[in-house]
């Protein structure tokens, strides 16, 4: 059977942590930030760590 190939749009938005977490940058950050606060500026800077079972379905698209 042959081996299955590897997401390369996953590749681009997420990266694997150390201990297997699945990691991307946050939603909303494109354009159109006039209206925003200080403080909303700043959570979009922060990453988004997903939850256990989305990090296996993300690192299951990433492996070659």
């Amino acid at each position: 059977m042959p081996k299955m190939k590897s997401k390369g749009a996953v590749k681009k938005r997420f990266r694997m942590s150390k201990h297997g977490k699945a990691v991307c940058s946050k939603p909303g950050r494109g354009h159109m930030h006039a209206s925003f606060n200080g403080e909303t500026g700043r959570k979009l800077r922060r990453r988004m760590v997903l939850n256990k079972t989305w990090s296996i379905l993300i690192g299951r698209m990433m492996e070659p």
